[in-house]
């Protein structure tokens, strides 16, 4: 319907506000833009982060967004592009940033191994999360907020219960390093994507894998699953293409 030149960098990632009405983009150029939604009107430049940006996604709550950057720093900001917060501690690059299903919590990942839990309204580091040997590439969140997925280039997936700290188990089958996880909307289903051209689908009732579905001809750098129903999963590839995958893994297009 309509296109837009983001930035003069490659972007890198790119997040709907809680009401579709505005869109943030993040860029290698470290700026991050918010753009009026639908016809992508510029409202604000983000300017703070000293290196590229990697990640930005608005909040599920509010107006806020966070940003991930290689300058090992997340940062929180208002959508008229006031900063809010900086989030310090991480010991290398950040690649992704997510918020808690609450607002309240921001979940980062970094190459130095670990994955990070802080309070936005004090940017208090909550956790620290180690358990990866190799970076940390994505987190996720249950949409009850009891756990968390972590995804990292040691071609693992791990899942975390919040309330205790613990590893609630171990997602073992990707070949390659694992770039992204996500939570279906009922909560029983994980999807990763990965370096193999693999989509896999677990179940973490049973704490196995239900599919392993070849879904590219390169890497696969994100999943998705569609967010009211989990009929359907997204995922983007290095191939420059996007598929749609109904949720039994049997079919895609």
């Amino acid at each position: 319907e309509c296109s837009e030149i983001g930035d003069d960098r490659p972007l890198t990632g790119c997040s709907f506000s809680r009401d579709a009405s505005m869109l943030a983009t993040s860029s290698w150029s470290g700026i991050l833009k918010v753009w009026s939604m639908p016809q992508i009107t510029k409202i604000a430049t983000l300017k703070g982060h000293t290196e590229r940006a990697t990640d930005v996604a608005f909040s599920p709550v509010d107006n806020c967004l966070a940003t991930a950057s290689a300058d090992k720093t997340a940062k929180l900001w208002n959508s008229d592009g006031s900063l809010l917060m900086s989030f310090d501690g991480h010991l290398d690059r950040l690649a992704r940033v997510a918020f808690h299903p609450s607002g309240k919590y921001l979940g980062t990942a970094s190459f130095d191994k670990t994955w990070r839990l802080w309070d936005i309204n004090t940017g208090t580091e909550l956790l620290l999360q180690e358990g990866h040997s190799r970076s940390v590439y994505g987190v996720s969140f249950h949409p009850d907020g009891s756990l968390a997925a972590s995804c990292g280039l040691d071609a693992n997936a791990r899942v975390w219960d919040l309330r205790s700290g613990r590893l609630y188990c171990t997602l073992i089958g990707h070949v390659k390093p694992v770039l992204g996880v996500g939570f279906s909307p009922n909560g029983h289903l994980v999807a990763t994507a990965s370096e193999d051209n693999f989509c896999r689908i677990w179940d973490l009732r049973t704490r196995q894998m239900l599919y392993s579905i070849p879904a590219h001809k390169s890497l696969i750098s994100h999943v998705k699953f569609e967010p009211q129903e989990g009929y359907y999963l997204a995922t983007s590839s290095y191939d420059t293409k996007a598929a749609a995958m109904v949720n039994s893994g049997l079919q895609t297009n």
